[in-house]
């Protein structure tokens, strides 16, 4: 625990277009896998565009080892099926993060918001957002190695005090 900087809060919006795994749809659920780590979410029964709206949290020790998303189809009888996978992409984020930003309003955009390219799976460009005395990052990622489908998520760093800050 003494080599964590922080906690990375992962807000699973939705999935967007999922593809059907099963004969008329799917039932999807996704998880986040970094290193070790792997926290999940519910499964959500026969849709293609469901709405999970759950918080996950990772401990972070090491910001560039990859977080991996990865979206499943929940079978009973047989192995689940996959329905894509994408990464998540910190460094911006802490980036941005140690600009320092204090006391702004609710919904203010605060540093340069990231865009989608070949390296990363944004949907399109991702902004911070100044919520509450933190910065967020929403994003909407491209699943890969899939027909079609998205998910939306939403971080948020919450520092640990007496740990190593992930500010400095």
């Amino acid at each position: 625990m003494e080599d964590m900087i922080g906690l990375l809060r992962i807000r699973v919006r939705r999935g967007i277009n999922l593809v059907v795994r099963d004969s008329v749809s799917s039932d999807p659920f996704l998880v986040i896998t970094k290193g070790e780590q792997k926290v999940k979410t519910s499964v959500i029964k026969s849709n293609c565009n469901p709405e999970w709206n759950e918080e996950l949290t990772l401990s972070i020790k090491d910001p560039n080892v990859p977080i991996i998303l990865s979206v499943h189809d929940k079978d009973t009888f047989t192995n689940d099926d996959k329905m894509g996978e994408a990464e998540i992409d910190i460094q911006p984020y802490i980036e941005c993060m140690k600009m320092g930003f204090r006391n702004l309003p609710n919904g203010t955009k605060v540093g340069e918001g990231v865009q989608p390219n070949s390296k990363n799976c944004l949907a399109e460009e991702s902004c911070f957002v100044w919520n509450n005395g933190k910065i967020c990052q929403d994003m909407r990622l491209k699943l890969r190695n899939v027909e079609c489908g998205e998910v939306e998520v939403q971080i948020e760093w919450i520092d640990l005090h007496g740990h190593k800050s992930s500010q400095s």
